[in-house]
């Protein structure tokens, strides 16, 4: 009997010991999210959006055109999310550098819609 309850007391420890020693999903996630690539495209993405709600306040942008630009930035982050579960949770180099580009011609775009031609 005695037998019998230590082996169960130890297997309860090991067990114990090994759950809180894994990471948590919770916690991978933060990590995958903070990884520095893709930190690096959220932060892009973020002051983006900033600069379009700044043209909203200054009248320099109309609804429609924030709209546009909107679904713009939104089909990058749907792209960003993609190839982040299709990686574990990170961005390769690669996809870094496209969502790059998209962010380049998207940050163009806005530049443009706040800024038109004068003629």
């Amino acid at each position: 009997m005695t037998r019998k309850l230590w082996s169960v007391m130890i297997a309860t420890a090991v067990l114990y010991g090994t759950l809180a020693s894994a990471p948590s999903p919770v916690m991978a996630e933060q990590f995958a999210r903070e990884h520095p690539r893709r930190a690096q495209v959220n932060r892009r993405e973020q002051r983006q959006q900033g600069r379009i709600a700044e043209g909203i306040e200054q009248g320099r942008l109309s609804a429609g055109q924030a709209a546009r630009l909107e679904t713009r930035e939104a089909a990058i982050k749907r792209q960003e999310r993609r190839d982040v579960r299709a990686n574990g949770g990170y961005l390769t180099t690669q996809q870094q550098r496209q969502l790059n580009r998209e962010e380049n011609a998207a940050s163009r775009a806005i530049y443009r819609a706040k800024h038109p031609a004068q003629g």
